[in-house]
């Protein structure tokens, strides 16, 4: 077997959404991945409700820290295979040069963080994003990489973020 692809998943806090695709990567990509996330601005705390959501799926949640995408951007940090953005704001940003050129796509998925109401109100939006991310990660792992090229693997990574969530 091939070493794991590395998979950087980026937003604006990474706080929430990108914490929870990470988790996803790691958990159902079953060793084939190694998932990582980060923030253009983390927040420097991870939102309690993700957590909640990522122990759910047996991930160990000890680790998990808002950090800035700036760490992968330095000389040792791991290079990536794949750069995913999750959110608008960070697709919207200029992102440092990764080394290693990895392919880059965006899955854009409402804040669930940005939600006001009541505790159940808030645990339903992230669980509701927490299964779109689930889609969209089970659609790329489905993916035969091994056999694809860089562009049909971009073309595919595209295409996966423009399905109606």
């Amino acid at each position: 077997m091939r070493k794991p692809y590395n998979i950087l998943v980026l937003c604006t806090g990474n706080s929430a959404r990108s914490i929870m695709a990470e988790a996803l990567f790691n958990t159902m990509g079953a060793g084939r991945f190694k998932a990582y996330s980060a923030g253009s601005h983390p927040t420097g705390r991870v939102n309690p409700f993700a957590i909640e959501l990522v122990r759910a799926l047996g991930y160990p949640v000890e680790n998990l820290r808002s950090k800035s995408w700036d760490e992968f951007a330095q000389p040792g940090a791991p290079e990536m295979d794949f750069v995913v953005t999750v959110c608008d704001n960070a697709a919207g940003e200029v992102c440092p040069l990764w080394p290693g050129k990895p392919v880059t796509a965006h899955w854009g998925f409402a804040d669930p963080a940005a939600v006001v109401g009541s505790d159940e109100e808030k645990r339903a939006a992230f669980e509701q994003t927490l299964f779109q991310i689930q889609r969209r990660v089970q659609l790329f792992l489905s993916l035969p990489l091994e056999t694809l090229d860089r562009m049909a693997i971009e073309n595919q990574m595209k295409a996966i973020g423009k399905l109606p969530l």
